[in-house]
C-alpha cells in the first residue's frame, strides 16, 4: 500500500463508503480483529496497515484503487498544464524579444512582465491557502463528475500545484528561447519609459533588482554608464548611432535579462511549486486524521467486542465507555436537520408530521450552506413558544468535530431555551441501534452545554403480520 499522504486519504475514503454497505456489527469485529492482530504482531495499526488488510480481504481483483486513478487524472492535468506552459513560455519570450533591426528590445516591458508573472505566481499560492477556487469553471471541465467531499476539499492545492507545473515550463522554455535568440541574433536592448525618470533613478530600480545576483556575476549588474548609454527616446529613432563601440552597449544588458527572467521568474515559480506539493501532503495528512471515517475506525479498534475469537478477555484492558446518561422520549417537533446524509433515502415515517419542515447540513453541504440553515432555524424558531429541533444523525458514525461546531453556533443563534434532540438512525431506519452505538452519542450530549441537546430514540414499532406471520 502506498504511503503517500494524497493516495492513502484518497484510497482511505472509497473504503469508508464502501463499508457504509456493511452491517455495523460485522465492522466492529472486523476492525476489532485487525488490531488485535496488529497488537500481536507489535505493530502500531495505522490507516496504511489496515487498508492492506482491506485489500488482502476483499481478494485479488476486487480492489478499487481510488487513489491510483484520481491521481493519474490528475497527472494528466499537470501534463495539459505543463505542455501550455511550454508553448506559451516559448512564443511569450518570442514576443518580448522582437527585433527587426530598426528599434531596441525595451527592458522596462521585460521587468514590467516579470513583475506580473511574480505576482501571478505568489496570488496562486494564496489562493491555495485560503481555499479559493478561480478555477472551478475549469474544473468542472476536466472532472467528469463532481469530486466528493474529501477531493472537493483538495481542489484548490491540486490546481494550484498544476498551475505552478505549468508555470514553471512556461518559465523554463522562456528562458531556453531567451538564451537561443541571444546566440542566432544580434539583439540590442535599452530602456525608455513615458514617465519622467531620470538615468540615476532607473539605475536604483536595476540595482534593487540585481541585489540577489550582483555580487556573484557583476556583468548582469548594469553600470551607471550603460543605464545613461542606452536610454532610447521614441520621438529621435534616428539616434541609433554608428559608433561600434555604442553598438556594443545595446548588447551588454543580456546578463542581466537572463538574471531576471531566471531568479524572479524560474526560481520562485519551482519553489512555489515544491511548496504547494508540501502543502498538498500537508492537507492530506490532516484531512485523513480528520476523516470521520478514521474515527469510526479508531473507535472500532479500540473497543472490545462480545467476541473476538481471541482466546484473552480484553474487556479490563480498555477504559469503560459508559455513561450515566439514558436517551430520552422523542419529543414532536417541526423542523428536522438531517447530518452528513442521515436518514437518506428516506427519514422513518414515525419522525415526519404533516408540517414538518426536513433541512440538510454538514458532509457535502458548504460552510455557507450550514450557515444558512442556523440563519433561517434562528428566524423561524423566535416565534416559538417552546423551541425545539430534532438533528438526525448515523449512529453507526461517531460524532465529528465539525458537528460540534455546528451546535456551538447553533446554540449562539438560536433563541435562548430552545432544545435539540439528537436521533441516532440504526442501517435499518426503522429499529433501534444497537446500544454499543447510542453510547457514543451520550457521551457527546454531555460535552455540549447542559440542557441543551439528549439524544432521543424512534419508538419500538408493533410487529408486521406479513413479516412475522402472526395472524393476530
Amino acid at each position: 500500500m502506498s504511503h503517500n499522504p494524497l493516495r492513502l486519504l484518497l484510497d482511505f475514503d472509497d473504503r469508508i463508503q464502501r463499508d457504509r454497505d456493511q452491517a455495523p456489527a460485522f465492522l466492529h469485529r472486523r476492525d476489532r480483529r485487525f488490531a488485535l492482530d496488529c497488537q500481536q504482531r507489535g505493530q502500531s495499526p495505522d490507516a496504511a496497515l489496515w487498508l492492506e488488510q482491506m485489500e488482502r480481504l476483499s481478494g485479488p481483483g476486487n480492489a478499487r484503487p481510488a487513489g491510483r486513478a484520481v491521481q493519474q487524472r490528475w497527472r494528466r492535468i499537470n501534463g495539459g498544464f505543463a505542455a501550455a506552459g511550454a508553448v506559451f513560455g516559448v512564443l511569450t519570450m518570442a514576443g518580448l524579444l522582437f527585433y527587426d533591426g530598426g528599434q531596441r528590445i525595451n527592458v522596462t516591458v521585460i521587468i514590467a512582465f516579470v513583475l506580473l508573472q511574480l505576482l501571478l505566481a505568489l496570488a496562486t499560492t494564496v489562493q491555495s491557502l485560503a481555499g479559493w477556487q478561480p478555477w472551478s469553471w475549469l474544473q468542472r471541465r476536466l472532472q467528469a463528475q463532481p469530486p466528493g467531499t474529501t477531493l472537493a476539499q483538495l481542489q484548490p492545492a491540486l490546481m494550484a500545484r498544476a498551475a505552478h507545473t505549468g508555470g514553471s515550463l512556461f518559465a523554463l522554455t522562456g528562458l531556453l528561447t531567451l538564451l537561443v535568440m541571444l546566440v542566432v541574433q544580434d539583439l540590442a536592448f535599452g530602456w525608455s519609459t513615458t514617465l519622467n525618470t531620470a538615468a540615476h533613478s532607473y539605475h536604483s530600480l536595476i540595482q534593487a533588482i540585481a541585489s540577489p545576483w550582483g555580487g556573484l556575476w557583476p556583468a548582469a549588474e548594469p553600470s551607471p554608464e550603460l543605464v545613461e548609454a542606452t536610454r532610447f527616446f521614441r520621438a529621435s529613432p534616428g539616434s541609433t548611432g554608428t559608433d561600434p563601440v555604442q553598438w556594443g552597449q545595446w548588447g551588454q544588458w543580456w546578463p542581466f535579462v537572463v538574471m531576471l527572467w531566471l531568479t524572479w521568474v524560474l526560481l520562485p515559480r519551482l519553489l512555489l511549486l515544491a511548496l504547494s506539493q508540501w502543502l498538498l501532503a500537508r492537507k492530506a495528512e490532516r484531512l485523513l486524521q480528520r476523516h470521520p471515517g478514521m474515527q469510526a475506525l479508531m473507535y472500532r479498534m479500540e473497543t472490545p467486542t462480545l467476541d473476538t475469537g481471541n482466546q484473552h478477555n480484553d474487556a479490563e484492558d480498555l477504559p469503560d465507555t459508559r455513561t450515566r446518561a439514558r436517551p430520552r422520549q422523542l419529543q414532536d417537533s417541526q423542523y428536522i436537520i438531517c447530518w452528513a446524509g442521515a436518514g437518506e433515502p428516506e427519514l422513518p415515517q414515525a419522525l415526519l408530521a404533516q408540517d414538518s419542515r426536513v433541512l440538510k447540513a454538514g458532509g457535502r453541504a458548504s460552510l455557507a450552506e450550514d450557515d444558512g440553515v442556523l440563519e433561517s432555524l434562528a428566524e423561524k424558531l423566535a416565534g416559538e413558544r417552546a423551541p425545539s429541533v430534532v438533528l438526525v444523525t448515523r449512529s453507526w458514525e461517531p460524532p465529528t468535530g465539525e458537528l460540534h461546531d455546528f451546535l456551538e453556533q447553533a446554540r449562539a443563534r438560536w433563541p435562548d431555551g430552545t432544545t435539540l434532540t439528537i436521533l441516532p438512525l440504526a442501517p435499518d431506519a426503522n429499529r433501534e441501534p444497537a446500544e454499543h452505538l447510542v453510547q457514543p452519542w451520550l457521551r457527546f450530549t454531555e460535552r455540549l452545554p447542559a440542557g441543551f441537546a439528549n439524544v432521543a430514540l424512534l419508538p419500538a414499532l408493533p410487529d408486521n403480520p406479513y413479516h412475522t406471520g402472526s395472524t393476530a
